[in-house]
C-alpha cells in the first residue's frame, strides 16, 4: 500500500533520484554477498565441503588397534551409549576396522587348529556369540543415527515453512505499513528471521534470495528517513569490522578443521545477519574480508591436497598385491594340501591388501573391483578342483552353504524389495539343489530356515503393520459384518444401504482386505435371497465387485475387469452376426419351422445378455480411476 501511495504522489525529479541510487548500492551488496571474487569458488560452496566432516569428529578419536575383541565390543558399546549418535562415525569406524581385522584372524587360527586336528575344511564351522552381540549394536547405532537424520530432515523443513512466513511478514510491511512505524517492526521481523534455524540446503540459497529481495524493497522506502538508514548502516560496518578481525585471527589457527568451521559460522553471521553498509565503505569492507577469507581457503586446500597425496600412496601399494594375486600361479596344485597351502598364502596377501590402509569411496572402487576379479581368478580355479575332486553330494554341500551364507549376510537388510525376490530365488535354487551327506544334513536345514525365518519375519512385521487410525477401520467393518449377518432379511434398499455404509467406514489395510471379500460374498448370498429380477441381481453384483475395486484402488483389478467385459461384448456381438447370418439362409415360407424359431429365440437371449454387459462397461468408464 505505502508503494502504491508513493506512485501516485511523486511530483518531482528529486525523490525518484534519492530512491534509485539506494537500489543500485543495494544490489551490489547482495552481489559482493554471493560472490567471493572472480578467481576462487563461492564461499558457502568450500565451506560445506567439510560440514560432515566436522560435525563426525566431535567426539576425539583413539588407538583401538591395541585392543582385544573384548574391549573393542565394550569400547562400542560404551561409545553409542554415552554420546551423541551424530558425532561418533568416525571411532565407529576405527572400532570396526579393528574389529574385522581381528575377527578375521581368530577365525583363521580357528580353522587351521580345526585342520591340523585332522578335519576337512568343508565340515569347519565357527559362530561366536562375541560377534553377535558385535551386529546387534551396530545395528542399534544404525537405527539410531537414521532416527536422528530423520528428525533433523523434520526440523529443516520446519525451519524453512517458518523463513517463508517472515518473508510474506516484511512483504506485508512494505505493501502496508506507516512510515513512523515500519523500521521497528522491520527490525522485530529481521530479528524474527535471524532466530530461524537451518533450512535444507536445496532451498537456502532461494528463500536466502527472495527475503534480501524484500530487505531491498525496504531500504528503497527507507530512504524516506535518512536518519535511520544511516543508523542502520553505521551499526552493519561495526558489525562486519569485528567479523573482519576474527577471520583474520582464524588465519593463524593450527586446525584447519576447527578454523573452517568458524568461518562457516561468521560466513553466515555476515550473509544473513548484518545488512549492507554505505556505498562508499561497501567494496573496501567487502574485500578485506575476502582476502582473510582467501587465505583459509588456500590453507585447507594445501592441507587436502597433502592428504591425497596419501592417498595416491596407498592406491599405488594396493596395486601391487593386486599384481601378486594376478600372477599367483596353481596349475601344480594337485591335492588338497596344495589347495589349503595356496589358500594360506592368498589370504595373506588379501591381509596385505586390507591393512594398507582405506580410500574414499571415489577412489577405492576402481581399484576394489580389481581387486576382485584378481581373486576371483583364483577362486575360480580353487572351485574347478574341488567339483571335480568331490562327489556329488559334496557338490550340493556347498552350493547349500553359499546359499546360507548369502541368505545370512541379507537377511537384516532394508532393501525389501530386493530381498524379497532374492530370498524366493535362494529358496527355489535350494529345492534344486540334491541330497547333502546326511550328518550335515540338519545342521544345513536349521541354518537355512532360521535366515529365512528372520527375514520374512521382519518382512511380513514391516509390511502388515498398521496405524491405529486403520485398526479402528479393520475393527468397525469387523462389527458391521457380524451386525449384517444377524439379521435375518433384507430389502432392496437396506442392501443398497450397507454396500454405501461399508465404502463409508474407510479403506482396510492390505493384511485385512479379506474382510472385503467376505462381505461381498455376504452381498451376492443376500441378493440372491430378494424377490428381484435376475439381470437386476447380476448387475448389482457387479457394481458392488467394481465399487470394492474402486475403494481398495486396486487399478490393476479394475482394468483387468474392463479388458473382460469389452471381450464378453466382442464375443456376444460375434454370435448374434452369426446367427443373424444364418438365418438369411432360410426362406421366409420356413419362418415358423423349430430350427429357426430357435435361432431366433438365441439371438433374442443374446441381445438381452448383451444389454447386460453394455450396462456393466458403461458402469466402469463413469468411474474416475
Amino acid at each position: 500500500m505505502l508503494d502504491k501511495n508513493m506512485d501516485n504522489t511523486r511530483e518531482n525529479e528529486s525523490e525518484l533520484t534519492e530512491i534509485k541510487p539506494i537500489k543500485s548500492e543495494l544490489k551490489s551488496e547482495l552481489l559482493n554477498e554471493i560472490t567471493i571474487d572472480d578467481e576462487k569458488s563461492n564461499i558457502e560452496d568450500f565451506l560445506n565441503e567439510v560440514e560432515n566432516d566436522e560435525e563426525n569428529r566431535t567426539v576425539t578419536s583413539e588407538d583401538f588397534s591395541e585392543l582385544s575383541i573384548e574391549e573393542l565390543l565394550i569400547s562400542l558399546k560404551n561409545l553409542i551409549e554415552n554420546n551423541p549418535v551424530q558425532k561418533i562415525k568416525t571411532p565407529i569406524d576405527q572400532i570396526k576396522n579393528a574389529f574385522n581385522q581381528k575377527f578375521g584372524v581368530l577365525l583363521l587360527d580357528k580353522k587351521q587348529a580345526f585342520l591340523d586336528e585332522g578335519g576337512k575344511l568343508l565340515d569347519f564351522q565357527f559362530s561366536s556369540t562375541i560377534k553377535t552381540d558385535y551386529n546387534k549394536l551396530l545395528s542399534d547405532y544404525k537405527i539410531k543415527r537414521d532416527a536422528y537424520y530423520n528428525h533433523i530432515e523434520s526440523q529443516l523443513s520446519e525451519n524453512l515453512e517458518k523463513r517463508f512466513q517472515v518473508i510474506e511478514s516484511l512483504k506485508s510491511l512494505i505493501d502496508e505499513a506507516e512510515v513512523s512505524t515500519m523500521y521497528k517492526n522491520f527490525k522485530e521481523i529481521q530479528s524474527k528471521w535471524n532466530s530461524i534455524g537451518a533450512v535444507p540446503k536445496t532451498k537456502y540459497n532461494d528463500t536466502w534470495k527472495i527475503y534480501q529481495h524484500h530487505v531491498e524493497r525496504f531500504y528503497d522506502l527507507l530512504s524516506l528517513s535518512n536518519d535511520f538508514r544511516d543508523a542502520d548502516f553505521k551499526k552493519n560496518l561495526e558489525e562486519k569490522l569485528k567479523i573482519i578481525e576474527k577471520v583474520e585471527a582464524l588465519a593463524n589457527e593450527k586446525d584447519i578443521n576447527f578454523a573452517t568451521k568458524q568461518l562457516q559460522d561468521l560466513h553466515k553471521i555476515w550473509k544473513e545477519d548484518i545488512g549492507p553498509v554505505s556505498k562508499d565503505l561497501r567494496e573496501d569492507i567487502w574485500q578485506k574480508f575476502s582476502e582473510a577469507t582467501k587465505k583459509i581457503h588456500d590453507k585447507r586446500h594445501n592441507y587436502f591436497k597433502e592428504i591425497h597425496s596419501k592417498y595416491d600412496d596407498i592406491i599405488e601399494k594396493k596395486l601391487l598385491i593386486i599384481s601378486e594375486i594376478n600372477a599367483f600361479d596353481t596349475s601344480k596344485n594337485s591335492t588338497h594340501n596344495d589347495w589349503q597351502k595356496s589358500i594360506d598364502d592368498l589370504e595373506v596377501l588379501r591381509k596385505k591388501y586390507f591393512d594398507i590402509g582405506k580410500l574414499p569411496y571415489v577412489k577405492s572402487e576402481e581399484i576394489w573391483l580389481k581387486f576382485k576379479n584378481a581373486t576371483k581368478k583364483f577362486n575360480a580355479a580353487k572351485n574347478r578342483f574341488y567339483k571335480e575332486e568331490k562327489s556329488n553330494q559334496q557338490e550340493n554341500l556347498e552350493k547349500k552353504l553359499a546359499l546360507i551364507e548369502f541368505a545370512e549376510s541379507i537377511k537384516d537388510t532394508e532393501d525389501w524389495e530386493m530381498a524379497t525376490n532374492t530370498f524366493k530365488k535362494i529358496q527355489s535354487d535350494w529345492k534344486k539343489i540334491g541330497h547333502v551327506p546326511r550328518k550335515f544334513s540338519d545342521d544345513i536345514w536349521k541354518r537355512f530356515k532360521a535366515a529365512c525365518n528372520h527375514y520374512f519375519n521382519r518382512f511380513h512385521q514391516q509390511k502388515n503393520s498398521v496405524s491405529k487410525e486403520q485398526q479402528s477401520v479393520v475393527e468397525k467393518k469387523n462389527e458391521y459384518l457380524e451386525t449384517l449377518k444377524a439379521k435375518k432379511k433384507f430389502t432392496k434398499d437396506e442392501v443398497l444401504n450397507a454396500i454405501n455404509t461399508w465404502q463409508e467406514l474407510g479403506r482396510l489395510p492390505r493384511d485385512s482386505r479379506y474382510l472385503d471379500g467376505k462381505f461381498s460374498k455376504f452381498i451376492d448370498a443376500t441378493l440372491d435371497n430378494l424377490s428381484l429380477d435376475k439381470n437386476e441381481v447380476n448387475i448389482w453384483k457387479f457394481t458392488n465387485l467394481i465399487d470394492s475395486y474402486l475403494t481398495e484402488k486396486d487399478i490393476k483389478k479394475l482394468d483387468n475387469e474392463q479388458m473382460f467385459v469389452r471381450k464378453k461384448i466382442d464375443e456376444i456381438t460375434r454370435e448374434i452376426q452369426q446367427l443373424e447370418n444364418n438365418l438369411s439362409f432360410f426362406s421366409i415360407s420356413n419362418k415358423n419351422n423349430p430350427l429357426v424359431l430357435n435361432v431366433h429365440k438365441k439371438v433374442n437371449e443374446f441381445k438381452d445378455e448383451l444389454v447386460i454387459w453394455k450396462e456393466k462397461l458403461n458402469y466402469i468408464k463413469k468411474q474416475d480411476f
